[in-house]
C-alpha cells in the first residue's frame, strides 16, 4: 500500500483498473486490489464444508468412543482431530447431489496395534454376535487386550461392548439387543486397545445380512 498527497489531485477517493483509493488523516491512500480472489460460496468451497459438517456430526453420534479409540495421536491433536482427518478423505461419496457417509469406510478408531480379524458376525434371538481370531501370537498382541464392539441403530442409539481378548484360537463378543434385525443396524464396527489404553487398533467394519 502507498500514500501520497498531491496539490494537483488533492484528496482521492474510489477505485480506477486494480487499485483503490482512500483519504485518511489528510493523505491519499492506494491500495492494489486482490489478483486472484477467491469465492468462498464456490461449489467446492460449498461441497467442502458439507463434507466437513458431514463427518463433524457423525463423531458427535458416538459419543466417547472415538477419544477410546485414537489414544496414540500427536500430543496437540484431539481424538476429534484424528476423527476428521482419518475419515474426511475416504469415508464419503460426492458423486450425488449431496455427500454420503459411507459406512464401510468409516475409521472408528487406530493406531498401532494389528487389526482384529472378523471370522462371522451374525444377528441371534438374544441380540449381535461377533467371533473373531485372538491372534496372540502376532507380536504386540496381548490377552489382556480390551476387545471393543459398537453399534448404531438407524433410530441413532448407540451400542457397545467391551471384554478381554483371550487366548483362545476364536472369541465371540456380544451385544444384548433381543429381537434386533440386520436392518435395524446402521453400522457396526470392532477393534481392540491395549489393557493401559495407550494403544489401539485400526477399527473393523462388520456387515450383517
Amino acid at each position: 500500500m502507498s500514500k501520497s498527497q498531491n496539490p494537483l489531485t488533492g484528496q482521492m477517493k474510489g477505485s480506477m483498473a486494480n487499485f483503490v483509493t482512500s483519504t485518511r488523516n489528510g493523505q491519499n491512500e492506494i491500495r492494489s486490489k486482490a489478483f486472484n480472489p477467491h469465492n468462498a460460496n464456490s461449489t467446492a468451497q460449498l461441497l467442502h464444508r458439507a463434507c466437513f459438517k458431514l463427518v463433524g456430526d457423525e463423531y458427535s453420534t458416538f459419543g466417547g468412543i472415538p477419544i477410546e479409540g485414537f489414544p496414540e495421536g500427536p500430543s496437540n491433536q484431539t481424538a476429534y482431530n484424528q476423527f476428521m482427518a482419518a475419515n474426511l478423505p475416504n469415508a464419503i461419496d460426492k458423486s450425488g447431489a449431496e455427500p454420503v457417509l459411507i459406512y464401510s469406510k468409516l475409521v472408528l478408531s487406530n493406531g498401532t496395534l494389528p487389526q482384529v480379524v472378523v471370522t462371522e458376525g451374525t444377528i441371534t434371538a438374544t441380540g449381535i454376535s461377533i467371533s473373531y481370531q485372538t491372534n496372540v501370537k502376532i507380536p504386540k498382541v496381548s490377552a489382556d487386550d480390551e476387545v471393543v464392539v459398537v453399534a448404531k441403530t438407524q433410530i441413532g442409539e448407540l451400542l457397545f461392548e467391551k471384554k478381554v481378548r483371550g487366548d483362545a484360537r476364536i472369541s465371540t463378543i456380544e451385544i444384548d439387543y433381543a429381537g434386533i434385525k440386520a436392518a435395524d443396524l446402521q453400522c457396526c464396527y470392532l477393534f481392540v486397545r491395549s489393557a493401559d489404553g495407550t494403544r489401539a487398533s485400526k477399527s473393523v467394519y462388520v456387515p450383517f445380512e
